[in-house]
């Protein structure tokens, strides 16, 4: 399910959210972390470790963030080692990554219906991006690059990590169909510098470990064409996502490392909407993201309120 944006919508949200957001002090603006879709996994008791872990940190009682100004890069060198280390399991799918793995379909259904739609392409076609130009910001090991590859977009992949883009350019030229990918390793600031433009700019999980988001964001409208598309999917500043990425995938199921995940870091749809707005890139459509333990299955939902959203905005 896809939530089409009206402008009084938009303005609705720009009003409430305007009082409390400001733009996060993260870092690591190329890097796609392999945390990033965690929120949602099922909780299995018998992977649980048998010993009492930490306590989590409590999660802050609402204290506005700084808002970011610099449109500079900022790389965290402990960030970059950390992703560096497991980059060569990106393709594993029951490895660290596995959670990217296991929601991709989904937010794959998400890009592909925004993008048809936007640039008047049919779904149905084998390969509907086809002659579309698609950057992948933060790209990790290219497991978003390859589809977007087979749908007929021609595609370049970045990332701040030297090592995702060498097993990224590995993989993709086993396969004939995904040969023709680009991969850098670089930010889209430099990219910027360079006066590069895709028809569409795409960056999931990204926007919460930059070192200024709304600079950031205005990168990446920079990079879109005019009547282009932006595509960016966050974990959302929720008690869900509090609940499952931080004291459930770090703390009891030991998933992650602890302290992976930083609860002031993360972005609310409000406060996304805001900086998209700010940035010049009006937002056209929304969706959540949620998981059935059930099922064990990803689906695209109307509740924003859930661990992951995304949208879909067009410079203005």
């Amino acid at each position: 399910m896809l939530r089409r944006v009206a402008p009084s919508l938009r303005r609705a949200i720009l009003t409430t959210s305007a009082h409390g957001r400001a733009g996060a002090q993260l870092t690591e603006p190329g890097l796609s972390p392999p945390h990033a879709l965690l929120p949602q996994w099922r909780l299995c008791s018998s992977a649980a470790s048998t010993n009492s872990p930490p306590p989590p940190p409590p999660p802050p009682q609402g204290t506005p963030r700084p808002a970011g100004g610099s449109t500079v890069s900022s790389l965290n060198p402990a960030e970059v080692a950390k992703f560096a280390a497991i980059a060569e399991t990106w393709w594993d799918s029951e490895g660290p990554f596995k959670p990217l793995h296991l929601m991709n379909p989904t937010r794959l259904s998400f890009i592909r219906s925004t993008l048809c739609r936007h640039f008047r392409r049919d779904p149905n076609s084998c390969k509907p991006l086809e002659g579309l130009k698609v950057i992948d910001v933060g790209c990790g090991g290219g497991i978003l690059s390859e589809p977007l590859a087979r749908m007929g977009a021609t595609v370049t992949g970045i990332d701040a990590v030297d090592k995702n883009i060498k097993i990224a350019r590995v993989h993709a030229a086993s396969d004939p169909s995904t040969a023709s990918i680009e991969y850098f390793c670089t930010t889209a600031e430099d990219l910027v510098k360079e006066h590069k433009q895709f028809d569409a700019v795409i960056s999931l999980e990204v926007i919460e470990h930059v070192a200024n988001p709304s600079g950031f964001c205005e990168s990446l409208s920079a990079l879109t064409v005019p009547n282009g598309a932006t595509v960016i999917s966050t974990i959302n500043r929720s008690m869900r996502a509090y609940a499952t990425a931080i004291v459930a995938a770090e703390y009891i199921l030991n998933w992650l490392p602890k302290g992976t995940h930083q609860w002031s870091k993360l972005v609310t749809p409000e406060e996304l909407v805001l900086i998209l707005e700010r940035a010049s890139i009006s937002v056209q459509e929304m969706a959540g993201f949620m998981y059935n333990p059930l099922r064990g299955e990803w689906s695209l939902s109307d509740d924003l309120t859930g661990a992951c959203s995304s949208v879909m905005g067009k410079p203005h």
